[in-house]
């Protein structure tokens, strides 16, 4: 199982910052440590997944050697994340969506595109 080194940040009076320097745009909080390691470990299933499934190249994770020189790092400390395969695999549900919506869905999407638009739109939305 491979293991991604994340920056783990705290400002006074925020949640704390979880990102990936391996993985630009792959970055996660929580109000308490625990749960930012926990959204972390998500957040890097479902980065690695989406780049599976566009057949994008999914980036080794770097050393702390490697990493010793990188100027964002700043006052970071290092927060070793592992991948969980558990986490990447799909889960089939069935939900109930108002057929307006749908099409209003499928307008965008497309079709065969139904649950690429939801897992995004849901992502997007528990992002922030």
């Amino acid at each position: 199982m491979a293991s991604y080194i994340a920056y783990l940040r705290k400002e006074p009076n925020s949640d704390y910052g979880v990102e990936f320097p391996d993985l630009p745009g792959c970055f996660s909080a929580g109000s308490t440590l625990e749960e930012a390691k926990a959204m972390a470990a998500e957040a890097l299933a479902g980065h690695v997944s989406v780049l599976e499934s566009e057949g994008m190249l999914i980036p080794a994770p770097s050393t702390l050697d490697q990493l010793a020189g990188d100027p964002h790092r700043g006052d970071a400390l290092l927060l070793l994340v592992e991948l969980d395969p558990s986490l990447l695999k799909s889960e089939r549900v069935n939900i109930m969506i108002p057929r307006h919506l749908l099409g209003r869905i499928d307008a965008v999407a497309g079709t065969g595109n139904r649950s690429r638009f939801l897992v995004e739109a849901a992502e997007q939305r528990l992002a922030g």
